[in-house]
């Protein structure tokens, strides 16, 4: 895999520079437009992130598994997702043909406990996420050369200028964003009339849901995202951006 990529640099531009063009070609495109380019160029090389919490990541399942049925989907379980979350992705998977692969850390939950004690996602939440998402992502990701992401640009102050399509230094990558410039209105909208599965806990007063013990309900008016990790100082797990920049933390 990683044909896709190329070489660092072809007809006297770089890699970050042709993806710099191919962003400003699909800014004005669909999600479906994003995606239909993603699978002409990457082909096998692309892969999907759904996290079988959010309503976006299923929105793109459902677009992608209309486009192609060979386009690998990925997903993270750190070992404290929620059982409705493991039950509904299991469901979830018996409608659309994309295969899936479940990533799990390199430290068990037991074996995170014993190395760091038994709440280290309260005590030190990033290296937390760098421990069960990040590093099985970024282990993962060297095969593929594409990574398809729901994040959207209204969501956090952090993701307002979330590209279409950019290179993603950390995990060697392009990264796409098909629904960067949607609302939630408009995924709402695609989920009612598409009849797209959605997690249960989204009908419980969750709206953005990661691992059991970082996620609360959100009261009417909060920000979606104010269920998570709350009452710290902390937005992001670390796969996308904070405060501008890429944050990461060191085992």
């Amino acid at each position: 895999m990683r044909k896709a990529l190329g070489p660092e640099r072809e007809n006297g531009l770089s890699r970050q520079e042709r993806l710099s063009r191919a962003n400003e070609h699909l800014e004005d495109g669909t999600p479906q437009d994003i995606l239909r380019w993603a699978v002409d160029v990457y082909g096998e090389d692309l892969t999907l992130s759904v996290s079988f919490g959010n309503p976006e990541g299923m929105v793109l399942l459902d677009m992608l598994s209309r486009i192609t049925d060979k386009a690998q989907v990925f997903t993270l379980d750190t070992g404290f997702l929620f059982d409705e979350t493991v039950r509904f992705r299991e469901e979830a998977m018996k409608r659309y043909p994309l295969p899936l692969k479940v990533l799990t850390p390199g430290l068990s939950v037991e074996e995170q406990v014993e190395r760091y004690g038994p709440e280290l996602y309260s005590c030190a939440p990033d290296l937390c996420c760098e421990i069960r998402k990040i590093e099985p992502q970024r282990r993962f990701l060297r095969d593929y050369g594409a990574w398809v992401t729901g994040i959207r640009r209204d969501q956090t102050a952090q993701r307002a200028s979330t590209p279409v399509v950019a290179y993603d230094e950390h995990f060697g990558v392009a990264k796409i964003a098909p629904l960067a410039a949607w609302s939630a209105d408009e995924v709402d909208e695609y989920v009612r009339q598409n009849e797209v599965p959605l997690n249960p806990l989204l009908s419980m007063g969750y709206r953005s849901i990661g691992c059991e013990p970082c996620t609360r309900p959100v009261a009417p008016g909060e920000d979606a995202r104010a269920g998570r990790w709350p009452d710290m100082d902390k937005t992001e797990c670390g796969l996308h951006f904070v405060g501008g920049a890429v944050r990461r933390a060191n085992p």
